[in-house]
Order: structure tokens, then C-alpha cells, then sequence
């Protein structure tokens, strides 16, 4: 497969992967914190809820990294132009939720979003490191 392609792939991939988490995730906390589901349309979270959320974006950004490494492994460019583009497609929408969240949810969502997309790359490069002596399993 080209190198383009495959980093085409691996960027795709990474995206479907962390909105598949996500999905099934906030599923996930609808059924275990009570109230969720009444205040999810308002976006009336407590500050528990929006733990919750934090960590189930955390959960699928490091999925996704973890999904763009494996397809685009010998392609380190991938994981990178996907982080960004991740966090840019966040930016607008969490600019325009501003006022509904405390400021401390935003910069914690965005700040997390690259260096746990990152850590899912690197986890997918140690693991499959494992098996050979001497590899460090980095990005490089």
C-alpha cells in the first residue's frame, strides 16, 4: 500500500475509532450515573458527569492512537497529522459550548486530546516491540 494511502487510512481509521468509543462509552455512562440521561439535552452535567465524560474521552483517544499506529505503523506522520486534526475539529465546537462548561472541562478535554492520541501510538509501538530485544518501540 502507498505511504500516503496508508497514512490515509490510519487518519480515517483513528477518527472512526475514537467516535465508535465514544458512542458506546457515553452509552456506557447513561446506564451507570444516574440522572445523565435527564440532563444530557440541557447539558446540565454535575461535575461528576463531566469527570465522566472526561475520561471516556480519554478512553477513545487513546483507542483512536492506538487504531491510527496499528494501520499506519510504519508511518509516524499519521498519528501526528490525526492528533491535530482531532483537536481541530474539537476547537469550534468546544469554542461555541464555552459558556455551558467550566472553563477547567475545555482545557482539560483539549489540552488531553494530542498527548493521549500520542500515548495510544506509543503503547501500540511498545506492545508490539515486546517481542523483539532492544527496540525502544518510539515513534521515531
Amino acid at each position: 500500500m502507498p505511504h500516503w494511502l496508508r497514512t490515509a487510512v490510519a487518519i480515517l481509521a483513528g477518527f472512526v475509532v475514537w467516535f465508535a468509543v465514544a458512542t458506546v462509552g457515553n452509552f456506557v455512562i447513561r446506564w451507570l450515573v444516574a440522572g445523565y440521561s435527564d440532563v444530557e439535552k440541557a447539558m446540565q452535567f454535575t461535575s461528576g458527569m463531566l469527570v465522566a465524560r472526561l475520561i471516556l474521552g480519554a478512553v477513545a483517544s487513546v483507542a483512536a492512537g492506538a487504531a491510527c499506529a496499528s494501520i499506519g505503523r510504519s508511518t509516524p506522520l499519521a498519528i501526528y497529522l490525526f492528533a491535530v486534526l482531532l483537536l481541530a475539529l474539537f476547537v469550534p465546537v468546544h469554542v461555541g459550548l464555552w459558556a455551558t462548561f467550566p472553563a477547567w472541562y475545555h482545557i482539560v478535554f483539549l489540552g488531553s486530546l494530542i498527548p493521549l492520541a500520542v500515548l495510544g501510538a506509543r503503547l501500540v509501538r511498545v506492545w508490539s516491540a515486546g517481542a523483539k530485544p532492544g527496540s525502544s518501540g518510539s515513534l521515531r
